[in-house]
């Protein structure tokens, strides 16, 4: 009889852990389906823009208020960070797009003309291809010496909106906290990538 009750007693433990053990596990598996179904991020949310990525029908741009001023009547703005291409402070009405044949920008901005007209000169880094020439070749170009034709600005500079682009008071699309730390405060409006690339060729 004492056996009897052991071994009843032990069935009903036994019993009892598996039913606990199961609906431990049942409350896990609903816990993961919930967590689950909270992370859930849908297709339309994986883009900036929040809309179908299967279709452009419909799909509006950012609005977006470009700087008016015309060339020469606009303010400067700071660099992003050290170096970094200038924004384009004025209108490009009628500059766009750039071709092989024309390139509006280049009226105002090549070294021999920019300082009569008060413009940002081309940078002399654009006007040698690296990969072919020398420190001597590129010291050739810098300074106020410069009488550099459209010709040579090199071909992969010569599209000046493939890097500068206008500037536009636009609401960021994400936030960004970065600041940007200039070892000289000069480099907020002017470049001194000539002089760093003629430091690692030294």
């Amino acid at each position: 009889m004492k056996k009897i009750i052991q071994s009843a007693l032990c069935a009903a433990l036994i019993l009892g852990l598996n039913a606990c053990a199961n609906n431990e596990g049942a409350s896990n598996v609903g816990n993961s389906e919930a967590a689950n179904a909270k992370t859930v991020i849908t297709e339309e949310e994986l883009g900036l823009r929040k809309e179908n990525l299967y279709t452009e029908q419909g799909i509006a741009p950012v609005t977006a208020d470009f700087t008016k001023p015309a060339p020469g009547m606009s303010k400067k703005i700071d660099r992003s960070y050290e170096n970094a291409p200038p924004l384009i402070p004025h209108s490009v009405d009628g500059m766009l797009p750039i071709t092989i044949k024309n390139n509006a920008c280049t009226g105002c901005h090549m070294p021999a003309v920019a300082k009569s007209v008060n413009a940002t000169p081309i940078s002399p880094t654009h006007f040698k291809d690296f990969f072919a020439e020398t420190k001597e070749n590129l010291k050739k170009y810098k300074g106020s010496k410069v009488h550099a034709d459209e010709s040579d600005i090199a071909p992969q500079r010569y599209n000046c909106s493939q890097c500068h682009v206008p500037q536009a008071n636009v609401k960021p699309l994400v936030e960004n906290k970065f600041q940007p730390d200039y070892r000289n405060p000069n480099e907020k409006q002017k470049s001194n990538l000539i002089d760093t690339l003629n430091e690692g060729v030294r």
